[in-house]
């Protein structure tokens, strides 16, 4: 895998400008690197109590992702969350961000579909298998109690879940 220097000059400022402003969040994940197994266990234990040591691995995952944006002054802000960037003919499209996991996928890929496809994504054809496809598409939950319910009760029953 090739890395490329972060440190450039048009940069620097930015990203000095970002970690002085969000220290507290540097410290935190300075600490969570630091952690030792005992002490990722006993956070683990806060949510599963009859964890054992024994019964877990630590794997590398991946790596965490901060976006840094120059803001209006060429001072850094740190974006949270995960970010689409696509070129202007849709031709390319990267995913940025701090947790492009199973949370997001399915958003992103919308959001991934309607820029770099827009004219297909805008069809009654594509419209109609999204609605298909995800019951909800297109709705807010929040503002709809009765399709809430009804999502709900549908995952439950394809998860084998007790709703």
């Amino acid at each position: 895998m090739i890395y490329s220097n972060p440190f450039k000059t048009d940069n620097i400022r930015p990203m000095l400008s970002a970690g002085i402003n969000n220290i507290p969040l540097t410290k935190y994940l300075i600490e969570q690197v630091m952690q030792s197994q005992e002490d990722r266990m006993k956070a683990l234990r806060d949510y599963f109590p009859n964890a054992k040591s024994e019964d877990w691995v630590l794997e590398t995952a991946g790596k965490r992702v901060q976006v840094i944006k120059k803001d209006k002054n060429g001072k850094g802000v740190l974006e949270f969350g995960t970010e689409l960037v696509n070129d202007d003919d849709g031709s390319l499209a990267v995913l940025l961000g701090a947790s492009p996991g199973a949370s997001t996928s399915v958003s992103v890929m919308i959001e991934v579909l309607s820029k770099c496809f827009a004219d297909k994504y805008a069809s009654s054809e594509w419209q109609t298998k999204f609605k298909e496809m995800i019951p909800a598409f297109g709705e807010t939950l929040n503002d709809n109690d009765e399709l809430c319910t009804q999502i709900r009760e549908m995952t439950s029953k394809i998860l084998k879940l007790v709703n």
